[in-house]
């Protein structure tokens, strides 16, 4: 199932007209109830809804032919949340158009360019698995893995610590011929040279990896695990894809680890830019938890094998 996003005309009237997702002005002391308000502008009422990822974007001063100042230069804060239930049918109740758009394949335009980075998020799938080839063996992880992705898996992490570099591209190989039939990304985690000889989706970089990072690299979808503040805000300033953040709760790969619980979680991320995968103890069942906490997802790299 593709996940598709309701994208509305904005009224010829706003400063810079464009296309993009649907929303208002949220006034001061204002809440997630700015939510219900502004939704009810397209004619539905949300019914299950989360909190999402907060971004910040410059508009420069517009002058006329003229040299006349016709909007003066801004910075807006938008606050996004993912509306999954509502009732009502969505309609343009300001005479704009709407259109379900999947976000990997826009078809309308033009684009306001704030949404550039929302869209491209929003094609990141809320369920992240991390391969387990240490445990499993090889046959019974491509059999489990077959599995996952007949089920709907769409992102996958090459994370094997103990493989030799050509033992890792063997693997990987391995791992790419059975998600591409199925449109799923793959990650390679910390080799950015064997995800840019392997041309896959994306790498994921250890925290110690990010905070040597200078730049983002371009090209591919780029992650990061963080486990604090500093590592979140270095990801957020070199503009990574996602990341991640553990352990939320307790693990068997890291017992020693203090878990950070929930509430310490959704206070790391609060207003957060990029969007967050819980990682640490997580169960499929964990999602809903999850996002109602401010996280796009989880990341599993045991629970998500055993179901089959």
């Amino acid at each position: 199932m593709h996940l598709h996003v309701l994208l509305g005309q904005r009224p010829r009237a706003s400063p810079g007209p464009g296309t993009g997702s649907s929303g208002g002005k949220i006034e001061a002391g204002e809440s997630r109830h700015a939510l219900v308000r502004t939704a009810g502008g397209v004619g539905i009422t949300p019914t299950q809804y989360y909190p999402w990822i907060t971004r910040s974007y410059d508009y420069e001063a517009k002058y006329n032919a003229q040299g006349e100042l016709e909007s003066r230069a801004k910075t807006v804060k938008l606050h996004f949340f993912i509306v999954t239930e509502w009732t009502g049918e969505p309609a343009g109740l300001e005479q704009q158009a709407l259109s379900w758009q999947n976000p990997e394949r826009v078809s309308v335009g033009p684009m306001l360019p704030a949404n550039a980075p929302i869209l491209s998020a929003l094609c990141l799938p809320s369920v992240y698995a991390i391969t387990n080839l240490h445990e499993l063996g090889e046959e019974v992880f491509l059999d489990r893995l077959r599995s996952a992705l007949a089920r709907g898996l769409k992102m996958i992490q090459v994370r094997e610590k103990q493989l030799s570099a050509e033992q890792l591209m063997q693997f990987s190989r391995k791992v790419i011929a059975e998600a591409t039939p199925h449109s799923a990304k793959v990650f390679i985690n910390s080799d950015l040279a064997l995800a840019q000889e392997l041309a896959t989706s994306g790498v994921h970089f250890s925290s110690a990896q990010l905070i040597a990072l200078e730049e983002k690299p371009q090209g591919l979808l780029c992650g990061a695990s963080c486990h604090n503040q500093s590592e979140l805000t270095k990801a957020a300033k070199l503009g990574m894809d996602y990341v991640m953040l553990s352990p939320v709760q307790p693990t068997m790969s890291h017992p020693e680890a203090d878990a950070l619980g929930w509430e310490c979680f959704s206070q790391l991320i609060a207003g957060y830019s990029l969007p967050v995968f819980a990682l640490g103890g997580m169960h499929a069942n964990d999602l809903h938890l999850a996002r109602s906490h401010g996280a796009h997802g989880i990341a599993l790299q045991r629970a998500i094998w055993n179901q089959h």
